[in-house]
């Protein structure tokens, strides 16, 4: 049985995560945003405990040492199952496990997971404690404040009680509801209202709960004005995928470290050796360069240099000189 006295360093209690997004998080994805930030906590895509457990994709769990500190969220709703899963996500490396009860995808939704978990606080419990029992890492939640027509400012504090009585010690709340009839995934990140001060309010109710803080959040200003009003950490979510530099550049100050590289080109040099072990691997240029599409994010030669990795990393043969000429492209603009 895991140690449920463990303590946790600096690295478990984050101040700064980049959320787990489906489609876009993904290994090469991780690497890359890595190479701007030594301490900011990542997020793998969620991973379904199905299809480790009985679908055997361990190949879902592939990663490289250099993305640490990087957790496995998990998403399922039977604690064996999950239990296993957590199991094989800690024999693979990771530093976290982290339970999925906030995406609102119709997917998710059948599989009685995901947000709809907000209706089972006990079953959740059940799960976060099946997990716990057999690992010796931080198990973790990510919820909504609610879903459909419940009161969140009722059921929330709820969910957390349930969660913390069975060990969790550590929750990212995305602060708006899921609509889990009526509107897509999409709409559910945008269209429910945010609602912060709820999440202030249940660090209050809970101060020995590290409380990170989700949704809407597209600045390090913010994320510091979250902190300095209570919050225990921030999550970001998409601002650090469209604008990494700008997020996560930065980001190791909240940590009270200096950041990692001083440009956007070091950056770029610092992906040169990982393209090429993936290029001599059989992989392909795209692979990792649509990550890295939002680099030069509001600076001068921003659009040349999408325009070339997206037209040119797809082809066949692609290499590292379809990144020297979005360079170029770049220095030409800010030339100008």
């Amino acid at each position: 049985m895991a140690d449920k006295n463990k303590k946790s360093n600096k690295f478990n209690m984050p101040v700064l995560t980049v959320a787990p997004m489906m489609d876009w998080t993904d290994r090469h994805c991780r690497y890359f945003h890595r190479q701007m930030s030594r301490h900011v906590l990542l997020y793998t895509e969620m991973v379904t405990a199905p299809a480790l457990v009985r679908g055997g994709a361990l190949h879902l769990l592939d990663h490289s040492a250099e993305e640490h500190p990087v957790a496995l969220q998990l998403g399922g709703s039977d604690p064996r199952e999950l239990a296993q899963a957590a199991r094989l996500g800690v024999q693979a490396g990771y530093a976290e496990i982290n339970l999925n009860c906030g995406c609102p995808s119709d997917r998710v939704q059948s599989g009685t997971f995901g947000a709809v978990l907000m209706r089972q606080p006990g079953r959740v419990a059940d799960c976060v404690m099946a997990m716990r029992d057999v690992v010796d890492v931080d198990v973790t939640v990510k919820c909504r404040i609610g879903v459909d027509d419940q009161d969140p400012r009722a059921v929330l504090p709820e969910f957390l009680a349930r969660i913390v009585a069975a060990g969790c010690e550590r929750v990212i709340i995305h602060a708006r509801k899921a609509w889990l009839q009526g509107l897509s995934p999409k709409e559910n990140r945008d269209i429910p209202p945010l609602d912060y001060p709820l999440v202030q309010e249940m660090k209050q109710l809970f101060p020995n709960l590290h409380i990170s803080i989700n949704g809407g959040i597209a600045d390090l200003d913010t994320a510091r004005q979250m902190l300095d009003q209570g919050m225990d950490g921030v999550m970001i979510g998409r601002a650090a995928y469209h604008q990494p530099w700008d997020i996560l550049a930065g980001a190791d100050r909240l940590y009270g470290a200096s950041p990692r590289l001083q440009t956007r080109a070091d950056v770029v040099a610092s992906m040169r050796p990982y393209i090429a072990r993936h290029l001599a691997q059989g992989g392909r240029l795209h692979q990792i360069t649509r990550h890295m599409l939002g680099l030069f994010a509001g600076q001068p030669g921003a659009r040349h240099w999408r325009r070339v990795l997206s037209q040119e990393a797809v082809r066949d043969g692609a290499g590292p000189e379809v990144m020297d000429r979005a360079l170029d492209a770049v220095d030409a603009a800010q030339a100008a």
